[in-house]
């Protein structure tokens, strides 16, 4: 137990370094905006109870929010994100449901599982984020081009630092 609150405050922090440190002064396009502290959230386990996806999902927006000085907008998309996961775990679970002690992770249920559950919520998550920073109807398929090209920037990054950090179960 105490391992496991070790390892999730230390991926807490550093993803959030990460995120406010480099990639938010990285200045690519204005299409290209890299999201990777969602990682945090859905990389948690699936038996990780629902109030505690959201009440991390929340405290990490709102640090978030207050780096970016964006009053609430990081907050109200990662717990939107935070919200839905539970939804995507249940559409993506398998037949036999899954096992005690796994993570939604790429080494627990495959890559392309881990793609397309990532994938899926790295888009809304993005979309919401990107939809209420600039919320005009005549800028909404801009908003849905940038939301997908920076997705998929933040989920190239996501699965690198997952390779990066990879380590052997004991």
């Amino acid at each position: 137990m105490i391992s496991y609150l070790i390892r999730y405050s230390w991926a807490f922090v550093s993803l959030i370094l990460l995120q406010v440190l480099i990639l938010n002064n990285l200045h690519l396009s204005i299409y290209i905006n890299p999201y990777v502290y969602i990682l945090f959230i859905l990389a948690l386990p699936f038996q990780t109870r629902g109030w505690l996806v959201l009440s991390l999902a929340f405290l990490l927006g709102i640090i978030m929010d207050a780096f970016c000085n964006t009053p609430g907008i990081h907050s109200s998309a990662t717990v939107f994100m935070a919200f839905l996961r539970r939804y995507f775990l249940d559409l993506f679970a398998p037949r036999e449901g899954y096992e005690s002690g796994m993570s939604p992770h790429y080494r627990d249920m495959g890559m392309i599982w881990f793609l397309i559950y990532a994938g899926v919520l790295t888009i809304i998550h993005h979309f919401f984020l990107f939809l209420l920073e600039d919320f005009r109807l005549a800028y909404l398929l801009s908003n849905f081009l940038k939301a997908i090209v920076s997705s998929l920037f933040s989920l190239i990054l996501m699965i690198i630092l997952l390779l990066v950090s990879y380590r052997p179960r004991r």
